[in-house]
């Protein structure tokens, strides 16, 4: 009896094994290739001084060490140059032909020579004002100008241009078209200045025109301009839930708009998440088992295409933002420092180092 029992009982599990193959078989994810974090420096965003590197790593020296040595990101980006002062070669107290005084070889070098991407963002919502001024003044100028910056200083560039009412899409085509006449789109990431992306809203629903411009004509996949698109951190820190949503309509679009939003590539874009906060101590930034980074893993890197690209998941994450961003709350200096949220993060998600050639489809 218990050998045919044993008999039964084998012949159950062959039947129902296949069945649950296909259940219990993990949908293949698409590891982040983007890791990175926007940097505001010491002064909330300005980069109004030149810094010492031993005190800029005193303060910064999780980024390139998450504990064993190895960088939390593979990705800075030092946020913000003013368009304005840009297109006029500004030199003022925080300025030195056009560019902040903090945003210097040295600083660039810090990172670089740890095998981490540098990128500067031109804008920020403090300076939309100053993106129309610029970009009715002589947009191929700033385009040239950028990418000049780029050259000397071996980077790429960000646009981070939050008009959300009648944003000037032809200047902002005209930057772009000078950008790209001296740093042609390179699909291999091989020159760092030929790295140029956008900023658009956390989803679909602000930023409208913007976001709708970039995805019909600069983020296809066929004919690509602009390397990827940052969805950008809502008002607050979002519910898993909220940030999921928030990415889901970049991929779906939004057909019922007039005219619609199509949908974009999961493979251009990257979501992301606040570690910094005015009040308290975020787990994105302390605890990655409690983080967004975590809870959100699987759609990130699982999100199928819907009407656009071919390959199943996001780029990756950006983070908002190291240091001090603001003149208020404790930033990400010491003690609170995020080698348990960013830098554990970017161990459980085998972060590649150096930033390989970006996924096109």
């Amino acid at each position: 009896m218990r050998l045919r029992l044993l008999g039964v009982l084998a012949l159950l599990t062959a039947l129902i094994t296949p069945l649950a193959s296909p259940a219990s078989a993990a949908t293949t994810l698409t590891p982040p290739q983007i890791y990175g974090a926007w940097h505001c420096g010491d002064d909330a965003c300005v980069w109004g001084t030149v810094r010492d590197v031993s005190e800029f790593d005193s303060k910064n020296h999780w980024l390139i060490d998450r504990g064993d040595g190895r960088p939390s990101v593979n990705l800075v980006v030092l946020s913000f140059v003013n368009p304005l002062k840009l297109l006029h070669h500004t030199d003022d107290a925080t300025t030195a032909g056009g560019v902040p005084k903090g945003m210097t070889p040295d600083i660039v070098d810090y990172f670089t020579s740890r095998g981490i991407r540098v990128m500067l963002s031109i804008g920020g919502i403090t300076y939309t004002d100053d993106w129309d001024s610029a970009l009715a003044e002589n947009p191929t100028q700033l385009g040239l100008n950028a990418a000049a910056v780029a050259s000397r200083l071996g980077v790429g560039i960000e646009i981070d241009y939050e008009q959300n009412t009648g944003p000037d899409l032809a200047g902002l085509q005209s930057f772009i078209d000078a950008y790209r006449s001296v740093h042609p789109y390179d699909a291999t990431g091989a020159d760092p200045a030929a790295r140029l992306t956008i900023d658009t809203a956390a989803g679909d629903r602000w930023l409208i025109d913007i976001n709708r411009k970039a995805t019909s004509d600069w983020l296809r996949t066929d004919t690509p301009v602009l390397d990827y698109a940052n969805a950008m951190v809502p008002s607050r820190q979002p519910s898993t839930s909220s940030a999921i949503a928030n990415w889901q309509e970049h991929v779906d679009g939004k057909p019922t708009y007039s005219p619609p939003v199509p949908p974009l590539a999961p493979a251009k874009f990257t979501g992301s998440v606040y570690i910094s906060d005015q009040r308290k101590v975020l787990p994105e930034c302390t605890d990655f088992a409690n983080s967004l980074q975590n809870s959100t893993g699987s759609f990130t890197q699982s999100v199928a295409p819907d009407g656009a690209g071919s390959s199943s998941g996001m780029l990756g994450y950006m983070f908002w933002a190291a240091e001090k961003p603001s003149s208020r709350g404790s930033g990400t200096v010491p003690p609170n420092t995020c080698e348990g949220g960013v830098g554990a993060g970017a161990t459980a998600y085998g972060m590649p180092l150096p930033m390989p050639p970006l996924r096109q489809s």
